[in-house]
């Protein structure tokens, strides 16, 4: 009997994840992740550690178990019906299962200046950040410039703020919400977090929108980044963080029901048979998380049910934890954040202006509904437990917030 070919159309987290855990539950058809980059899969999340040389590409590698990846192996069509796909270049391959792992691409914004004049690329010395090529091309150009102006403050801009003021950049970090990472952390969190990028020289200009890039006549670098208000910021570097957008063209073009995201059921199918979508490109019930845990918790979900081993395997969403390790500016939160929405939540608060922490814990009776941690993150893997469990914490609060403290 042969075995069923499952094609993995993208070779990033979730593609890694679900073929590692396909093979790991004993899973008996061959998988083949096609992926564009001329890197096997590797942790993204991560790529701001590299990018100020504590780890290497090498250590961010991620394991495929016996699954094949191919390498610069673009697919530009996808024929359901068929089940065949088509790679740049002109190769056809054939699928008995395809999987959607295409990811998501960095959000340009509408600022002026930001792309080249004749449209071919982003303008000299203004950077995304998605790759480990883009690492690459930033580290290059950080080594040689002076100052830096990084637009967005949520996770990825404040990663990327650190690493270049690592790097010996003078940076300024410009962003439209009420304070950094409104997402995930409160005013008073943002307020902690914004004093230990200071400590680093990192400047904050929260709300505050970039209005147009500007470059040095000549050279076409980048000379200047102007905000609304009209005040510049002198620059020889920018780094666009705002946000990414799933990556959806593929199952557009090839008929597949799709919204922000390809849309996909508890089975993580989609509307096409023998076709399903994980990680960033998928939107379930509604919802794109953007996030590695829920990516990772529907590779695991359909691994199972593709493996065999949990037929009956559905996906009924994540609880995910959004998390930022740079040294002494970690933080981390989870669930509700905002006590101002329910005012029935119980509040426990602990600030430490001396040691630069502050923690917070929201409890709906006796449970923990959300937290958030900036500067001390000893206790999150104790608190996500008491989240993700929905178990009560009348004795244990005050100890998980203090523990480790």
């Amino acid at each position: 009997m042969r075995r069923p070919r499952i094609a993995v159309v993208g070779a990033g987290m979730a593609a890694a994840r679900f073929a590692e855990r396909y093979g790991a539950l004993g899973g008996t058809g061959t998988v083949t992740l096609y992926g564009a980059e001329a890197q096997r899969p590797y942790n993204r999340v991560l790529l701001a550690d590299v990018l100020t040389g504590r780890l290497t590409p090498g250590d961010i590698a991620l394991p495929t178990g016996a699954a094949r990846t191919s390498t610069r192996a673009e697919v530009v069509a996808v024929a359901t019906a068929a089940h065949t796909l088509a790679l740049r270049g002109g190769a056809t391959e054939e699928w008995d299962v395809l999987v959607l792992a295409t990811g998501a691409n960095p959000v340009l914004p509408p600022i002026r200046g930001v792309r080249r004049a004749d449209g071919t690329g982003l303008a000299r010395g203004v950077h995304a950040l998605r790759s480990l090529a883009d690492c690459v091309a930033l580290a290059e150009d950080a080594a040689r410039a002076r100052r830096a102006v990084v637009i967005g403050g949520g996770v990825l801009g404040v990663g990327t703020s650190r690493a270049l003021a690592v790097l010996g950049c003078e940076v300024e970090i410009v962003h439209q919400g009420p304070h950094l990472t409104e997402r995930h952390l409160d005013a008073d969190a943002a307020h902690v977090l914004g004093a230990g990028l200071a400590a680093l020289g990192v400047e904050s200009y929260t709300m505050n929108r970039a209005r147009a890039v500007h470059c040095a006549a000549g050279t076409g670098r980048v000379s200047a980044v102007e905000l609304a208000s009209g005040y510049r910021l002198d620059c020889d570097l920018v780094v666009l963080a705002c946000g990414v957008r799933p990556r959806t063209a593929l199952a557009h073009a090839a008929g597949l029901a799709v919204r922000c995201g390809v849309v996909v059921d508890d089975t993580l199918a989609t509307s096409a048979p023998d076709v399903y979508a994980i990680g960033d490109c998928a939107e379930h019930a509604g919802t794109v998380h953007g996030l590695s845990a829920p990516a990772w918790d529907q590779a695991d979900a359909l691994a199972a049910r593709l493996s065999g081993t949990g037929p009956d395997t559905r996906y009924t969403g994540s609880r995910p934890l959004a998390r930022l390790t740079a040294g002494p500016l970690e933080y981390a939160a989870f669930g509700e954040v905002d006590e101002a929405a329910d005012p029935a939540l119980d509040v426990l608060r602990l600030s430490d202006a001396t040691r630069g922490s502050y923690k917070k814990l929201l409890l709906r009776e006796e449970r923990l509904v959300g937290a958030v941690l900036v500067g001390d993150v000893s206790t999150v893997d104790a608190l996500a437990d008491a989240y993700r469990l929905g178990r009560p914490v009348t004795d244990e609060p005050l100890h998980l917030l203090v523990a480790g403290g």
